[in-house]
């Protein structure tokens, strides 16, 4: 089996597809097309594959391409070492991971002068050789024929046999894969506070004295103990109890065909010991540790990656004017009236609070702007003041005369609004406009477009996540940018109205062509049809076709670039026009003419029944969003701090975070609240994200409040909800620390384990490099 087809082979059943549909995806890659003009328009030749399946495969067409890499590496230093046989090229051969490769290799890695080695050089291979061939004779009795001027004693000689054969332990692949096994059952991570550091490291109190089965933690706790140990708070061990470090013992001195009774199986017995204690109980802490850190870090980042998802697809308010508040206390609260479009008509800054308390002339200055341009949302973010600045609105609107319809406020989040402000971005957009106020604007625009906005935003910074800081950060951009990518091409953009920032995420073009097309645009206006992105200079056939279908002109020459169908196609889609009789214009919405056509029917040589059924779909509904219907939640008015909350009121709030925990939920006290997975529904619910998702409305009843730690226990089950007792005893360890003060709830007292020492901030470092 060549590269290709084993590559193919093993991404095909990871996806749960066929290596053909692999083959031809990998093709389209590497000629630079992008994974959702792969996943739209490309549907024939993958056989259907979608985004997810596509992101799956371009994350592992990577690694299997650098396993190959390192697979042919190794085969060609083994070999140059004269060292290469049969069973080596097959072990190498069929390894499947970069660490099943690495250990494999090891023994013929480079490496400095060792113990064992200095025990070669003088000459004690053979006393090894003697002691396994002979277990009746005491090593002791073997060891006296080999003292040398180098090796005085026979203390020394069984010390230099030792070294030897602990290395070839440490070096056995097939040992170390059954050892490496055996942990992951048997293990348990502990936590322990560093003396002294209990008052400085208080917000890790919940793994002072911590610990549980390794193959259990869940990646939000295992994410707190390195997070604590790298700050030097707390030491991890991870150990198999008394019990399981024997039968680690054990597994060792069979590699070493240890059988009971006889001098010489007893000293290898002894070396087995020495080899856990001294070399691989740290080789298999490090390991378990590397792999625990890696599969945490991958659940938290598509955590992430799924709330930013919901966050970008979050239903928009729509083209409608609209004020933008940045609540502030002591420096006022910036105020930035926009228009339908997003442009900037206004700004000022009201103070309508404590030290100068202007509360007529705050409602004089926003009664103003709804009057001069015709508002229809007044957007509030919702960071410090937030219920303050949203009390003032509710006033000011009583004052509006009766004819004049209100507009409708909504809570607005306002995470990075502030890294927008202060941005080389916002800077450009805004040159004349006060850092302070730029918050106000985005504010207003990402109520009437979340997804426009919010991409001009580091997705790191929108705080949908936890323990972003603590993840690989590379594995996260990337992650978050297709995220971002999937989205922007999902709902589409129109292409005279949409920013650079915005522009830069659609298939095929990025940050240099997004400029130009603006550039383009300012110099000769809007663009009347699909074909002109052509004339854009650096923009050729290749992006085009990358891009085109995901861009979209409204009012055009062309009817059908106000839709998702590519220009490629629109050969079949006149063809479907004219069998209907009607011209495009008129056609396009009606669904009831549509319907009585075969999509079979249209099917040629080079578009096949998915394309022409999404050509029929698109003609029934043209440019449709996929976003939800916009709604907001309403915030209770006399419930604005923690202390207004009492167990048992019913509420209304916006879900900001889903975790595989539960989710937080904005109730409008500036605390998110948890509702816990087991208060999530009347069913039993294995994944949150199967009920709720970033920015749902939902209503939730409130089980428990505990104000000293800023605790809210919420529940969304049609009861109320089990009691706050009941509900801490199902948590059990379930709740982290880390969002919004809070944190494991119970701790189970560590078993005695193995000893193996306990890893802080400098082990935690040797980990890394190992």
């Amino acid at each position: 089996m060549d590269t290709i087809t084993r590559i193919a082979a093993t991404i095909a059943q990871d996806i749960n597809a066929t290596p053909k549909q692999v083959t031809s995806a990998v093709a389209l890659l590497d000629e630079g097309a992008t994974v959702p003009f792969i996943a739209r328009y490309r549907k024939e030749v993958t056989g259907g594959l979608d985004d997810t399946q596509l992101r799956t495969l371009a994350e592992r067409l990577t690694y299997l391409r650098e396993l190959e890499q390192r697979r042919a590496a190794i085969a060609k230093e083994i070999t140059s070492q004269g060292k290469m046989t049969d069973d080596l090229a097959l072990s190498i051969h069929k390894a499947a991971t970069k660490a099943e490769l690495e250990d494999i290799y090891l023994p013929y890695k480079p490496k400095r002068r060792t113990k064992a080695m200095i025990a070669r050089e003088n000459g004690l291979e053979p006393l090894v050789d003697l002691i396994l061939a002979d277990r009746a004779t005491d090593p002791e009795v073997h060891a006296t024929g080999f003292i040398t001027e180098a090796v005085p004693t026979t203390k020394d000689a069984l010390n230099g046999a030792r070294d030897i054969l602990v290395e070839g332990l440490a070096e056995n692949a097939g040992l170390l894969r059954e050892l490496r096994e055996f942990m992951k059952r048997e293990a348990v991570i502990s936590a322990r506070v560093i003396e002294g550091k209990e008052a400085e490291g208080a917000k890790f109190a919940d793994y002072f004295a911590h610990s549980e089965k390794w193959a259990n933690v869940p990646s939000h706790r295992a994410l707190a103990m390195l997070r604590g140990a790298n700050e030097g708070f707390l030491t991890i061990d991870i150990a198999p109890d008394e019990e399981g470090a024997a039968r680690a013992v054990s597994l060792i001195a069979s590699e070493l065909g240890v059988r009971a009774g006889t001098a010489g199986d007893k000293w290898l017995a002894g070396v087995a010991g020495w080899t856990w204690r001294v070399k691989l109980s740290m080789t298999m802490m490090l390991d378990l540790l590397g792999d625990m850190r890696g599969t945490a870090h991958e659940e938290a980042i598509t955590v992430f990656a799924r709330n930013l998802k919901d966050l970008l697809l979050a239903a928009p308010a729509g083209a409608k004017a609209t004020i933008g508040l940045d609540p502030g206390i002591r420096t006022g609260v910036k105020v930035a009236a926009v228009d339908a479009t997003g442009k900037v008509l206004d700004t000022a800054t009201i103070y309508p609070f404590q030290p100068r308390l202007d509360v007529q002339g705050s409602q004089a200055v926003i009664l103003a702007l709804i009057a001069k341009y015709n508002v229809d949302l007044i957007a509030i973010g919702n960071g410090t003041a937030s219920r303050e600045t949203e009390r003032l609105v509710a006033d000011t609107l009583k004052r509006l005369p009766s004819s004049v319809k209100a507009p409708t406020k909504v809570v607005v989040s306002e995470a990075g609004a502030s890294v927008y402000s202060a941005s080389e971005l916002a800077a450009r957009e805004f040159p004349d406009l006060d850092v302070s106020l730029r918050g106000a604007v985005s504010i207003a625009r990402r109520l009437q477009d979340p997804l426009a906005e919010l991409v001009k935003i580091e997705p790191k910074a929108i705080g949908v996540g936890q323990y972003q800081h603590d993840v690989d950060q590379h594995k996260l951009a990337k992650s978050l940018e297709a995220v971002v990518e999937d989205a922007v091409n999902a709902v589409g953009v129109d292409l005279n109205t949409a920013s650079a920032p915005l522009l830069a995420h659609v298939s095929g073009l990025g940050p240099v062509l997004a400029e130009s097309i603006v550039a383009h645009r300012d110099s000769n206006g809007a663009f009347t049809s699909r074909k002109d992105l052509l004339k854009v200079a650096r923009l050729g056939p290749k992006a085009y076709e990358q891009c085109a279908g995901f861009l979209r002109i409204t009012n055009g020459k062309e009817p059908l670039d106000a839709s998702s169908v590519h220009p490629e196609a629109y050969g079949v889609a006149r063809k479907i026009v004219a069998a209907c009789g009607r011209n495009v214009r008129s056609l396009m919405g009606d669904a009831q003419a549509l319907r009585g056509l075969r999509a079979e029917d249209f099917v040629d040589e080079t578009f096949g029944l998915p394309t022409v059924r999404d050509i029929l779909a698109e003609l029934e509904k043209p440019g449709r969003d996929p976003r939800p219907t916009f709604k907001t939640a309403s915030f209770a008015d006399g419930v604005e701090e923690i202390t207004d909350l009492k167990p048992g009121m019913v509420l209304e709030g916006t879900v900001t975070n889903v975790a595989a925990f539960g989710a937080f939920v904005d109730i409008g006290v500036h605390q998110d609240g948890l509702v816990h997975v087991s208060q999530l529904a009347d069913k039993f619910v294995k994944d949150p994200h199967e009920i709720v998702k970033a920015g749902d409305v939902v209503r939730v009843t409130v089980t428990e409040v505990d104000v000293p730690r800023k605790r809210i226990g919420l529940t969304m089950r049609k009861d109320g909800g089990a009691s706050a007792k009941e509900t801490r005893n199902e948590r059990g360890q379930d709740r982290p620390r880390g969002h919004n003060g809070s944190k494991p709830r119970t701790q189970a007292s560590p078993p005695k384990q193995a000893e193996t020492g306990g890893l802080g901030a400098a082990l935690l470092e040797a980990m890394r490099k190992k």
